[in-house]
């Protein structure tokens, strides 16, 4: 089937939106967000109101005021998380670096026989002189300027240009298991398997952040193991929630700020989100009933 649709200008979406049952307060209001954000960046907001996925049809007192504010809550979730991830990532560097640079050499991460996998160790070194070759810290020009021997500089300053998935592939395919058990053991987890798991995760969530995708109610692919009892501090008791919603990862991100800085507001800021936005479904991002009531969120 050939796709022949015309591209629609703001009145002409209006006018669209109103057919399909959508009720508009403030025609004004409406022209300028359509002007501003585009139809397909709210089309996912749209649908949790629709009818008929079909016909795009609205259900009955569905309002662009209910579609904003669901916009608006995705909108400063992403906000928080985004900062909750700066705050994990800037630790992560500094604990691999302890444990690995200490234990071994400053030049761990060039080095194959380190690796579990030969193939992914070369992937990602490449990775790594891609990264550091486009960095313009000053502290990367200093280094280059001085040395030329070895190729890289050491991991406490290459390791601060790399992306938050190359470390979480480094760390993922280092052997030896007791330097990333050791990591795993700085952040409440008792085994580098669910460490490595949560990376992988939250480079996922991470990346949709970047660039300013939906997250609230989305089914993600990578998704964090979750053990059953945790002796780092507060954490789960009811495991029914759906693995690949949102939930099992605001409570990874929730338990691992608690690690590391005991004073985070990370969960007080989320429940003062949904109170400012009281007609958002926790269900859709996977919350179970009575979440409030679990250790890791009272």
């Amino acid at each position: 089937m050939e796709y022949n649709k015309q591209a629609l200008d703001a009145p002409d979406l209006l006018a669209l939106l109103k057919q399909r049952g959508l009720v508009i307060t403030n025609e004004q209001e409406a022209l300028k967000t359509l002007s501003i954000i585009s139809y397909f960046r709210l089309a996912c907001y749209f649908r949790p109101m629709e009818a008929d996925k079909q016909t795009h049809r609205f259900r009955e007192g569905s309002t662009l005021e209910q579609v904003m504010a669901l916009y608006e809550f995705d909108t400063a979730l992403r906000d928080m998380v985004f900062c909750a991830t700066r705050q994990i990532e800037v630790a992560l560097r500094t604990r691999i670096n302890h444990h690995f640079s200490r234990n071994h050499s400053p030049f761990w991460f060039s080095q194959v026989d380190l690796a579990t996998d030969g193939h992914l160790f070369a992937e990602h070194l490449s990775s790594v002189d891609r990264e550091l070759r486009r960095s313009k810290e000053e502290f990367i020009k200093e280094h280059f300027a001085r040395y030329d021997k070895p190729t890289f500089p050491p991991a406490w300053k290459t390791l601060e240009t790399v992306s938050f998935g190359t470390l979480s592939k480094l760390y993922g395919n280092f052997a030896e298991k007791a330097d990333k058990k050791a990591v795993a053991e700085d952040f409440g987890l008792p085994q580098h398997e669910f460490l490595n798991s949560w990376m992988e995760s939250l480079t996922s969530l991470r990346n949709f952040c970047a660039h300013h995708s939906r997250i609230w109610n989305r089914r993600y692919a990578l998704k964090p193991q979750m053990p059953k009892t945790l002796a780092g501090g507060d954490w789960l008791t009811d495991f029914s929630f759906p693995p690949d919603k949102i939930y099992p990862q605001l409570c990874c991100i929730a338990y691992w700020l608690n690690a590391i800085d005991q004073k985070n507001t990370f969960v007080a800021d989320f429940k003062a989100l949904l109170t400012k936005y009281p007609t958002v479904d926790t269900a859709a991002m996977g919350f179970p009933r009575g979440w409030q009531q679990e250790p890791l969120w009272h």
